[in-house]
């Protein structure tokens, strides 16, 4: 049996995202990003397929995806509450790690445990960042399900998809503890 692991299992039970407009710079640079991506990387992984991938968004390429958001956003008809929402994602992003799915072929693994092994991804690099002392928080929105945009701007294939946005950075301010599952009410427990 492994050793227990106290202060990992308090940061889990008290971890908290940080909201994406209240992060700024500094941002981790590639050699304090490496180990958070290397934690992200031991996620479970049924058949060792590695059906994710990572495409860190430095500000050059942030401030592209913003624009895409507007040429993509206007040209499927989006209100302009939506495009401004999702263009703020990317223009006032300090770092952002889109995590890709990969759909990869297997007779043994099913797509959806590839799907879930992407989220879980997606929630340790969130976890990784945070322990690491960064702000950070998991978005999507509709971008991340536009295969135009996904395409045009991030270069994806047919069997790829964004899983979820990790934007990371300085917090400028913790946010007030919000409610939490009532864990008796979401829990049944089984003894025969």
């Amino acid at each position: 049996m492994p050793e227990e692991n106290t202060a990992v299992l308090e940061f889990l039970q008290t971890r908290r995202s940080r909201p994406a407009k209240l992060l700024q710079d500094p941002a981790p640079d590639r050699d304090a990003l490496l180990p958070i991506l290397t934690a992200a990387a031991r996620t479970p992984d049924h058949g060792k397929l590695e059906p994710w991938r990572f495409i860190v968004l430095e500000k050059a390429a942030l401030a592209r995806l913003a624009n895409a958001v507007d040429q993509c956003g206007r040209e499927s008809g989006r209100s302009d509450e939506d495009i401004t929402k999702a263009r703020n994602q990317f223009e006032n992003s300090p770092l952002c790690v889109a995590v890709i799915e990969v759909q990869k072929p297997s007779e043994k693994i099913p797509p959806i445990e590839q799907t879930y092994s992407t989220g879980a991804v997606c929630l340790a690099l969130l976890n990784a960042a945070l322990a690491s002392g960064w702000g950070a928080n998991w978005l999507s929105g509709w971008p991340s399900h536009s295969s135009e945009f996904c395409s045009a701007a991030l270069g994806l294939s047919e069997n790829e998809r964004v899983a979820g946005f990790i934007h990371i950075g300085t917090a400028s301010a913790i946010p007030p503890e919000r409610p939490r599952p009532d864990i008796g009410a979401i829990t049944t427990w089984l003894d025969s």
